[in-house]
């Protein structure tokens, strides 16, 4: 991706043959993530510790999935939209040591 000279950031993970490359964000966990993939649509990704208990319990709280959990290179995603129409996902890195459990969110 031309894109990765531009910002002039770190890369975070490089899939550029997937048609994804994240940037890290100074120290934190946050990554901005570049998509030559089309009908993408920017989206906000939360890091969990495991996402099939996070689908399970924000869908008892009433939170509509786009889909079921899925498989990704680096562990397990979902999205969902926000009442405002924004797509909002979560992801693990259980496939992955590239992220320790210290530094995810809840």
């Amino acid at each position: 991706m031309a894109e990765k000279n531009k910002l002039g950031l770190e890369t975070k993970f490089d899939f550029s043959e997937k048609g994804m490359t994240a940037f890290k964000v100074g120290n934190n966990e946050a990554a901005i993530i570049l998509s030559n993939r089309q009908n993408t649509r920017p989206a906000i990704w939360f890091t969990v510790d495991d996402v099939h208990q996070a689908y399970h319990e924000l869908k008892q709280k009433g939170v509509v999935f786009l889909t079921e959990p899925f498989e990704i290179l680096t562990g397990f995603s979902v999205e969902f939209n926000d009442p405002f129409g924004n797509k909002l996902g979560i992801t693990d890195y259980s496939k992955c040591a590239c992220v320790s459990s210290s530094n995810h969110s809840k």
